[in-house]
């Protein structure tokens, strides 16, 4: 998302930058004081409550997640990916709290989402996992999980293997889930996330050497991310073979990398080393 500087907040966009900076070491805590404090200033901002929010999703603070997700979304109705993000803070919350109600709302803001911006890949993803894996009380509906998908595969082909194998997944036909996630891999060099997404599959199914397919296709895009390392330990624990070398990387990766609510948590990775060696 662009910074750029609203109407009458002249000021707020190195308080923007700063939050960003912290929210980027993990350090979401200091993002929320920062905002907090500009807040008080340009309580209009919508940016402001957005980043708020987004701060607030990775403390799994969703109950302020979802406050600031609101404001942001009030003063600007019309912004998909605010839309998206208050709806996984309305998720989130409605996980915690058992809620319909609030169930009924994720789904309303990832509508939002893609009606607002309809070439918008991850807004329809995020609609198309609710259809797939809500019940239907909730809206859940498999026959437009897979309209989702389908306009997804025409925007870009392999992100369309990437939503059909996530639905396959969650309905649990493992083979066809596989064959979107080989293909994946089979396909020209795409975005790290999707060598990551395809990673972490091949790590719920325990195929330690699509794994470290998916790792050395990653590699080639971006060498240096934090994920790479996550990933080849459990590649290394699966296929029972330097033991050493997977404790180092996984010990480094809880140590070193903040936690992100879009990478591997600390504590699968202390459950890895927990099972390194046995």
């Amino acid at each position: 998302m662009m910074l750029s500087t609203a109407p009458g907040t002249p000021g707020r966009l190195p308080a923007i930058q700063m939050a960003r900076t912290e929210f980027e070491a993990g350090n979401y805590s200091a993002a929320v004081q920062t905002l907090t404090a500009a807040l008080s200033e340009a309580p209009q901002d919508s940016l402001l409550h957005y980043w708020a929010l987004r701060s607030y999703y990775e403390l799994q603070d969703y109950e302020n997640a979802v406050t600031s997700g609101e404001k942001a979304v009030k003063l600007d109705p019309q912004n998909a990916e605010y839309n998206r993000w208050l709806g996984r803070a309305y998720g989130a919350r409605a996980e915690q709290s058992r809620s319909f109600f609030l169930a009924r709302k994720v789904k309303q803001a990832f509508e939002a989402a893609v009606r607002f911006a309809p070439w918008n890949i991850a807004a329809r993803r995020d609609l198309m996992q609710y259809l797939v894996e809500a019940p239907w009380i909730v809206g859940g509906d498999k026959q437009k999980a897979r309209e989702q998908i389908d306009a997804i595969s025409k925007i870009d082909p392999i992100e369309g293997h990437l939503a059909r194998g996530a639905y396959f997944a969650a309905d649990k036909k493992w083979k066809e889930a596989e064959a979107e996630y080989v293909a994946v891999l089979d396909a020209p060099p795409h975005s790290i996330d999707d060598y990551m997404e395809a990673a972490q599959f091949f790590v719920d199914r325990k195929d330690a050497q699509q794994i470290e397919r998916a790792v050395e296709a990653a590699r080639r895009i971006d060498s240096k991310d934090p994920r790479l390392d996550y990933y080849k330990a459990v590649s290394l624990i699966l296929r029972r073979s330097d033991n050493p070398t997977a404790e180092k990387l996984l010990k480094s990766y809880v140590a070193n990398v903040p936690q992100r609510s879009d990478y591997p948590s600390h504590n699968s990775a202390r459950e890895w080393l927990s099972r390194n060696g046995k």
